[in-house]
């Protein structure tokens, strides 16, 4: 698949952030994860993206901005571009 296009903004305290990351990993689909309660770059990052929204999980799918954990868009994401595992 090359380089991921997916990129999760989490934290290790999020109970959806865990299911995000469960949910990829179980549809065999490549992402990169930053923890933004160790990353300032990444938090500021997500900040940009939402703007400045504080919620996470933060999934970036192909540049589509999804906040929160809703399987329905984020399967609706990865058919458009590509990413399903």
């Amino acid at each position: 698949m090359g380089k991921s296009k997916v990129v999760i903004y989490t934290t290790p305290t999020c109970p959806y952030c865990n299911r995000v990351r469960e949910f990829f990993k179980d549809s065999g689909i490549d992402f990169t994860d930053y923890d933004v309660t160790k990353e300032e770059r990444a938090l500021a990052e997500m900040r940009k993206l939402t703007e400045n929204g504080e919620r996470v999980p933060v999934i970036n799918i192909g540049g589509e901005i999804i906040i929160g954990f809703d399987e329905s868009r984020i399967e609706g994401a990865l058919k458009k571009y590509g990413e399903e595992g």
